[in-house]
């Protein structure tokens, strides 16, 4: 409890801190139309030591490729396959990729295939949402996770051994069109949308190119007048990407995970005058069973009577009084001083905001 409390504390001293920090452009913003892309097919992972599925599609995916090398088999018949299983494939085609370079691909099992230590991908194209193919996959997974299973039926997984990664294990066979050289604009997309942030952007910019060079379009949008030439346009994005702009202060939010316990508190979150304590009540109730016999020599019957005790407890925990200045920080060192839990924390904060106390916008994950 004391390092929960520490942690927390630690936790609000850090969110509450004033200390401006500058970021460069490329760390708060994109450049409109250089995207990546993703990627995803289907295809078969040979060569498993017996750890493969038996899944019908696997089959029927097995024996449309034989059919492709000429070997035909017969209706109906079973190929019993252990060292086959049907995998699907994903991958991400980076912005500005070329016919030839390598990128990087992850292959899951799709069927029950129980690992995929020790196999190979065969050919298989991989398809953007568009269904037009874009690269081409093949090689050797590399597993991390692996099983093992005794003769009683006992077994033990380390991490996931039914799916795995190769690393340049497909080739782009297929460039994706980009905008970035058209046109006489630049735009930033911000990756928080803010009206501050977007405004001390396009200042920062005019600062250093002149009036009127950049305008904010909207609170996550600020285009910049750029060069038609794709080597200045380049240099130009180089410059601009690295100059250091000032964010804008979010909005005062609370967040709260409720599996794990974990709160974390924004900035400029403040209290309006409110009165909070917070106890428990706890009811225990032992039961027991008496066994009532009658008296001698009389016609009574034995009977079962139940016993029960009833305790209640009731903790006197002291009530905090908060003025219209106080902060969270003054909430959580209050309820720290009685020792209550994060989950104590919880429930406060919940009632404060419906009680129109808790000026931040709360969030409950």
């Amino acid at each position: 409890m004391r390092v929960l409390n520490r942690l927390l504390w630690l936790g609000v001293l850090g969110c509450l801190s004033t200390v401006a920090v500058a970021d460069r452009i490329k760390d708060i913003a994109s450049v409109a139309g250089v995207r990546d892309n993703q990627l995803v097919g289907y295809g078969l992972v040979v060569g498993l030591d017996g750890t493969g599925d038996r899944a019908p599609f696997t089959n029927q995916t097995f024996s449309n490729m034989m059919a492709q090398f000429g070997i035909t088999i017969p209706e109906g018949v079973d190929p019993r396959l252990r060292n086959v299983a049907a995998v699907s494939i994903h991958a991400t085609l980076p912005a500005f990729a070329r016919s030839g370079q390598p990128i990087d691909v992850t292959v899951s099992s799709l069927g029950n295939a129980s690992s995929l230590r020790g196999g190979s991908l065969l050919l298989a194209p991989l398809r953007g949402a568009d269904g037009n193919t874009y690269a081409v996959a093949q090689g050797n997974l590399l597993v991390g996770g692996f099983g093992a299973e005794g003769a009683d039926g006992s077994s033990i997984t380390v991490n996931v051994p039914s799916a795995g990664r190769i690393p340049g294990g497909a080739i782009v066979e297929r460039e994706v069109a980009s905008g970035f050289n058209e046109g006489d604009y630049l735009t930033f997309n911000l990756n928080r949308a803010d009206f501050t942030t977007a405004t001390r952007m396009a200042q920062t910019i005019n600062d250093l190119l002149g009036p009127n060079s950049a305008y904010a379009m909207d609170a996550g949008s600020v285009r910049v007048t750029a060069p038609r030439d794709s080597n200045q346009r380049v240099s130009f994005l180089a410059v601009l990407e690295n100059l250091e702009v000032q964010q804008g202060e979010g909005r005062a939010k609370v967040i709260v995970n409720s599996r794990t316990g974990t709160i974390v508190i924004g900035q400029h979150v403040r209290i309006s005058p409110v009165a909070i304590t917070h106890g428990n009540l706890t009811v225990t109730i032992d039961q027991t069973l008496q066994v009532a016999q009658p008296e001698p020599f009389t016609e009574g019957e034995t009977v079962v009577v139940p016993d029960a005790e009833i305790a209640i407890d009731e903790e006197e925990n002291r009530m905090f009084l908060f003025g219209p200045t106080a902060t969270l920080e003054d909430v959580v060192t209050a309820v720290n001083e009685v020792g209550a839990s994060p989950s104590d924390l919880m429930a406060i904060l919940e009632a404060m905001k419906q009680a129109g106390a808790l000026n931040a916008e709360l969030i409950v994950i």
